[in-house]
């Protein structure tokens, strides 16, 4: 009777650590040091019949979500409708520390980027963290809203 008691603890408690490791896994998974991220951003939208341009300023938003670790920001560029990149905005890599956020702003006069604007940020740490979420927020006069990064993979 003790032995059958026995082995049918050591099988509960192996059943519940093989079900707990896929959990971790997928936890460790979540971390990364580093990565590419693309963000939609909208310097304009159109309305009504006419489509008529709706003029947005544009904030793009970057937050370490890493409580212990900080992250190192080393290319934040924005790109027009067509692909073509209008402008760069950081020449030095930038620290951002735990729970640290930074933005860019592209003012609502600027209409360069049009409706299919983006961002591309790149980021690293120097050990595995937790991803930063990176999104942008649009404003005008007559709506707001907001669109969240994704990360790419660069074709070289």
């Amino acid at each position: 009777m003790k032995k059958s008691l026995t082995i049918c603890l050591i099988l509960i408690s192996a059943l519940i650590l093989v079900s707990a490791l896929p959990l971790q896994a997928r936890d460790i998974a979540r971390l990364s040091k580093g990565q590419m991220i693309y963000v939609p951003a909208y310097s304009h939208i159109y309305s009504g019949n006419k489509e008529l341009p709706s003029l947005l300023a544009v904030t793009l938003s970057i937050r370490n979500t890493d409580p212990a670790y900080p992250i190192t920001i080393h290319t934040v560029d924005y790109y027009e409708t067509q692909g073509l990149r209008l402008k760069g905005f950081i020449s030095s890599p930038l620290v951002l520390n735990p729970l640290e956020s930074f933005r860019y702003i592209i003012p609502e006069k600027d209409k360069a980027g049009g409706s299919g604007a983006n961002f591309i940020v790149e980021w690293k740490a120097g050990r595995p963290v937790n991803p930063p979420i990176v999104e942008t927020i649009m404003v005008g006069p007559r709506t707001s809203f907001t669109s969240r990064g994704q990360e790419i993979f660069p074709s070289d």
